[in-house]
């Protein structure tokens, strides 16, 4: 038995190790979504309508807004659903009622709705130009002249184009929302 074992551990370590090299040099080759894609589709908390849409591109996006950024920590008024909240010791359970649809009071200041909404299907009624204005350069389109205050755009302001719109194309593959969440 110890004969037939080895050989298959063998087999096992060498392709663990040659998917290690391909994941080490950054690219997806193996992969045709992409690693980072691939997890995003599967961390999604809500179903997404891919109808149409690059499912890389939404995958990458899904993967930046749920296991880089935490969007929804800021961006929902109770993150984790009852009974789900990871830092009490429970199993992680997102709160699918509240997802990026903002609320979040930070003193004067509240989280905007990300999810598209109804009739435009817009994430946060914005176009994608107005999107990367607020990322790039903070422009606060709810208070035309004003600056967006606490959102961390000074940090996300360096993105890569490629990674915005990546985000944009998965909130709008999101359910939308009636206006302002």
């Amino acid at each position: 038995m110890k004969r037939i074992w080895i050989p298959f551990t063998l087999l096992g370590v060498s392709a663990l190790g040659l998917m290690m090299v391909n994941v080490g040099k950054g690219n997806d080759h193996g992969n045709p979504l992409g690693l980072r894609s691939a997890i995003g589709l599967h961390i999604a908390p809500l179903p997404l309508n891919l109808k149409g849409a690059d499912h890389a591109q939404v995958g990458l996006g899904s993967y930046l807004v749920n296991a880089v950024g935490d969007c929804n920590g800021c961006h929902s008024t109770s993150e984790f659903a009852p009974g789900g909240n990871p830092f009490l010791g429970q199993p992680k359970v997102i709160n699918t009622t509240t997802y990026l649809r903002g609320g979040k009071a930070f003193g004067p200041f509240v989280s905007r709705n990300l999810r598209p909404e109804i009739g435009s299907g817009l994430p946060a009624g914005l176009t994608y130009a107005q999107f990367t204005s607020a990322i790039h350069h903070g422009t606060d389109f709810d208070n035309p002249g004003q600056l967006l205050q606490v959102m961390p755009w000074p940090a996300f302001q360096n993105m890569a184009d490629e990674d915005l719109s990546a985000i944009y194309h998965y909130l709008r593959a999101l359910p939308a929302v009636p206006p302002g969440g």
